[in-house]
């Protein structure tokens, strides 16, 4: 069983929970708690316990960001470092948006910089009514980092988004809800327990290879035209009408019974009942 350092990681059907638990400095990102997170991440990909991931922080923030030690030794550097490699997709938590599962950040605090990137490469984004957000990048000499330049102006539009990203100011739980930058606010003390509540309803009634697939289709589509995207939702839709998931959907609707889907996982063959 892999240990944590900066992180806790507890699963519980049909959950798995990651916090960032490095309360005094902010939550904040060493290279140390970036592992960990994927790692977690990972280890909640492959276990079919798990629907849906929640990631959230410890203490007063969700993540401050990067680690200021890791920032000035990154900014101080003689050179820029290289390139990411081209199988690989550039940007801190880019590799959530090709997680098979459903990812909920449930912002507990202020999520600024990496912070907020982590928020927002999350499938969806939960708030307490105590949450805030600021992109803070330009104020630190930086450029709208990690894929932010691509998922704020699909999520706000593009003067809200360059507008954020301009100023870095920072913006309350409610008008994060208001622009769209998050999808509810709820109080603090019902915030992990909502997140909770949401992936307890996704496998009660929705079938995960078809959550999978679906989040595919849905960021592959952003990028493309769309005689494209309905060409691979046709393809998508034909391996998935034949296939056991359906048959189990609609004999469970003429029964009357909720569906047994199969849960996604490195044994899918006997899943284990929520």
């Amino acid at each position: 069983m892999t240990s944590y350092q900066d992180i806790t990681y507890v699963v519980e059907d049909p959950c798995a929970v990651i916090t960032i638990n490095r309360p005094d400095q902010l939550n904040a990102f060493t290279y140390q708690t970036l592992g960990e997170i994927r790692k977690a991440v990972q280890a909640a990909t492959s276990d079919p316990r798990v629907v849906g991931i929640i990631i959230t922080g410890a203490g007063r923030a969700f993540s401050a960001g990067l680690d200021m030690t890791v920032l000035a030794a990154t900014t101080s550097a003689d050179a820029p470092p290289p390139a990411t490699k081209e199988d690989e997709l550039p940007g801190i938590f880019s590799y959530l948006l090709e997680v098979p599962k459903p990812i909920i950040a449930a912002v507990n605090g202020v999520a600024a910089g990496g912070g907020l990137i982590l928020a927002l490469m999350s499938d969806l984004r939960f708030a307490s009514d105590s949450a805030a957000f600021t992109t803070v990048f330009l104020k630190r000499g930086l450029i709208a980092e990690h894929g932010s330049s691509w998922l704020l102006p699909r999520l706000l539009g593009v003067s809200r988004a360059l507008d954020l990203l301009w100023m870095s100011d920072k913006i309350g739980a409610q008008q994060a809800l208001q622009i769209g930058l998050v999808d509810r606010v709820v109080p603090a003390d019902d915030l992990l327990g909502n997140a909770r509540q949401y992936v307890q309803r996704l496998s009660e009634h929705s079938a995960p290879k078809a959550i999978g697939a679906t989040k595919r289709l849905v960021y592959n589509h952003l990028g493309v035209g769309y005689a494209a995207a309905l060409r691979e939702a046709e393809q998508v839709q034909n391996e998935f009408v034949t296939a056991a998931d359906a048959d189990e959907g609609a004999r469970a609707f003429i029964e009357r019974r909720p569906p047994q889907f199969k849960r996604l996982g490195t044994n899918t063959e006997t899943p284990p009942k929520a």
